[in-house]
């Protein structure tokens, strides 16, 4: 009785939080899904976490599978992506790639810093507040590491938006009109459905299942997560360049809208007032924290441009802190090479999700160790 009332409490919750996507999408946010379900889903929290002290469900945070289910949809959303024009984009292009790569894991740390420094955020909430990952993805994992999700989610909403806002507005006036004609995103576009691809797509969760119990095994953070995208783009690396043939699976763009329904609310039903103390303060540095992550890669955008033969729009928007979507479709607006913008940021969040979450434990135990060290030196 108990777990069926608290899976109907669960889908209540959902259904509410969409709603909240729903109406956020309507901006033509692509995260806005995502972002309008945390906010309903936090009002939710707020409004009627004590009341459910008394209700048959102790609390109103939705069980941990939805969260699961949302980050295996992402996850094979994200390794779908890796076809064969990804990977010759970045055989083409791999000096510059990793390098900015690199360069955004070190500004990423040096904003956490910063973060850290002029607030009382713990280490590791500051280290992912300031973690260009993408509010699908970083949340998520920094609940599973002990972070702060409130702070982290704030402070990646407040970077998407400042990117969002600024970089293709600042481009669109320095580089002129935009192009007439905008073609769709071979990505976003969904497939006729046909029953080939019913082994295809039975194969795609299969594999993700199986990268699921590999990432547990070598102690990937949200294993549902990063095992899912890693199982899946080896599948479409294999597929792509050792057999010659694209992975045919039905995989509808209504998926990643699905996931992140589930990934925000699982977030915000999890929100509670005391993730809020100083919130002035944290907003403020959070704020100063991401415009020095923007202008670091910006700077660093003009330099990769000046030593290569890229032209500057598209490393600006290649290099951006920003959405996916988003930068890709300023690309093809603005004219320029939307392959490897798209190459660049699912590289770059590939790279955040799995190299820095180990790193900020890293950091931080070395810290509390310091910490624990002159502790016993007083």
């Amino acid at each position: 009785m108990f777990r069926h009332n608290a899976f109907l409490h669960s889908l209540n919750v959902i259904v509410l939080s969409g709603v909240g996507g729903f109406l956020l999408s309507l901006t033509g946010i692509s995260i806005g899904w995502m972002i309008g379900a945390l906010l309903a889903a936090t009002i939710l929290s707020l409004r009627y976490g004590k009341q459910q002290d008394e209700s048959p469900v102790p609390h109103i945070g939705i069980p941990k599978y939805w969260m699961a289910v949302g980050q295996c949809m992402l996850g094979i959303e994200l390794g779908r992506k890796m076809n064969s024009t990804f990977f010759f984009t970045f055989q083409d292009h791999w000096l510059t790639i990793s390098t900015m790569l690199l360069l955004s894991i070190v500004f990423a740390l040096l904003s956490g810093l910063i973060l850290w420094k002029f607030t009382k955020l713990d280490l590791l909430t500051s280290f992912f507040a300031a973690a260009p990952g993408g509010l699908s993805t970083i949340p998520g994992i920094a609940e599973e590491l002990g972070a702060n999700t409130g702070v982290v989610s704030i402070a990646q909403t407040m970077r998407i938006f400042l990117v969002v806002l600024t970089i293709p507005v600042i481009l669109s006036f320095s580089m002129g009109p935009p192009v007439e004609a905008v073609p769709e995103l071979s990505a976003s576009v969904s497939p006729p459905f046909q029953m080939g691809h019913i082994w295809g797509t039975a194969l795609l969760v299969g594999i993700a299942w199986f990268g699921y119990f590999f990432g547990r095994f070598v102690k990937f953070p949200a294993p549902w997560l990063l095992g899912s995208m890693v199982s899946v783009a080896l599948l479409q690396m294999v597929s792509t360049i050792f057999l010659n043939a694209e992975l045919q699976a039905w995989w509808p763009s209504g998926m990643i809208v699905i996931s992140q329904v589930l990934i925000g609310t699982s977030i915000g039903s999890r929100i509670h007032r005391s993730m809020f103390q100083g919130l002035k303060k944290i907003v403020f540095f959070s704020m100063v924290s991401t415009i020095f992550l923007i202008f670091t890669m910006f700077l660093s955008a003009y330099l990769a441009s000046l030593l290569t033969d890229l032209p500057f729009i598209t490393t600006a928007l290649a290099f951006s802190p920003g959405g996916i979507s988003e930068m890709t479709t300023t690309s093809i607006v603005l004219g320029g090479d939307s392959t490897f913008v798209l190459a660049v940021q699912v590289l770059r969040v590939i790279a955040v999700c799995v190299i820095l979450p180990p790193l900020f434990k890293l950091i931080q135990y070395w810290e509390m160790k310091k910490n624990a060290h002159e502790h016993q030196s007083a």
